[in-house]
């Protein structure tokens, strides 16, 4: 038998309960991994409290999309997996668990030099920043503003962007700037006067900005300091970012993601494990969870832990 964390009804943490359930076996196009790190990730929270809107719960439900493990079985037509293959899964439902089942399409082999909690951080975070960053036409002319500078998907558009030559200035807390400057940006603080930080240290002006805080200060900051609207987007806010005129990805946004956007979305994890294996890529790792503990690591997440939380069966 397998166990993985489920809840029956939306509230807070405390509804997480570990389960006892059938190992599961791989159909055709499928291939069965043990898990051996879960990322958790701030909509698996939104999710289960209700605060991002889903189906109603008629069953047990499955928590988490991001992890990694290694290939215990695989189902007809496979290719490119073998038994005992260490893999980073994504958009893989329910990996808050000690065995899963997952498609084929939805996995990568890890480089021996990617830990499995490194992978598991990677799925949502490095989708999330790679496409909106594909989305909003970043490169080397542009000086790019990214609020939540330190948070798993501002690492993640830090590092794209300035792999692509762009100038990047990232919102942060002070206690997080040395982070922000090792990934090879410069840090400015939140709080009132924030655009005239801004304009400080970038006075040739800010051409793309990219909101992952979700802030009214943030998207104020961003209307003011860059002129082409269509070149603002955030994460977070979707459901009101059209009031404002700027672009959403999801975050609740009415409208699906364009099969472009998606087909990012999918390039952005074997460019990062490529990235990992080549040291020109990293994730910042903060504590670590047995699986029983999924509600204190949801905890770690709502009160804005540093680095990437993860559970381990």
């Amino acid at each position: 038998m397998a166990h993985a964390i489920t809840y029956t009804e939306f509230g807070g943490p405390e509804v997480l309960t570990l389960i006892e359930i059938p190992t599961p076996s791989p159909g055709p196009g499928e291939i069965a991994v043990r898990v051996e790190a879960a990322g958790v990730n701030p909509i698996d929270g939104k999710l289960r409290s209700g605060q991002r809107a889903s189906a109603p719960i008629t069953e047990p439900r499955r928590v988490g999309g991001d992890g990694a493990g290694i290939v215990t079985a695989t189902g007809d037509e496979v290719d490119g997996f073998r038994v005992g293959d260490a893999v980073v899964v994504f958009s893989a439902p329910g990996t808050y668990a000690t065995d899963i089942v997952v498609s084929a399409e939805n996995a990568q082999p890890r480089p021996p030099q990617v830990s499995a909690a490194e992978g598991a951080g990677l799925g949502i975070p490095v989708g999330t920043a790679y496409q909106s960053l594909r989305s909003l036409a970043v490169g080397p002319t542009d000086t790019l503003l990214v609020h939540a500078g330190s948070g798993a998907v501002g690492q993640a558009a830090i590092q794209f962007a300035v792999l692509w030559g762009a100038t990047v200035i990232a919102t942060a807390s002070e206690r997080r700037f040395d982070r922000i400057r090792e990934l090879g940006a410069t840090p400015v603080a939140y709080g009132v006067g924030l655009a005239d930080r801004v304009r400080a240290v970038a006075p040739q002006g800010i051409t793309v900005a990219l909101d992952a805080a979700g802030t009214d200060e943030a998207i104020g900051a961003s209307v003011e300091l860059v002129p082409d609207r269509e070149r603002i987007a955030t994460i977070v806010r979707g459901r009101d970012a059209a009031s404002f005129g700027i672009r959403a990805f999801q975050g609740g946004a009415p409208e699906p993601l364009s099969d472009r956007a998606l087909g990012w979305r999918r390039e952005a994890l074997p460019v990062s494990l490529a990235l990992m294996a080549a040291g020109r890529f990293s994730v910042e790792l903060g504590p670590s969870f047995a699986l029983a503990d999924a509600a204190a690591a949801h905890r770690a997440v709502e009160s804005g832990t540093d680095g990437k939380v993860t559970l381990v069966p």
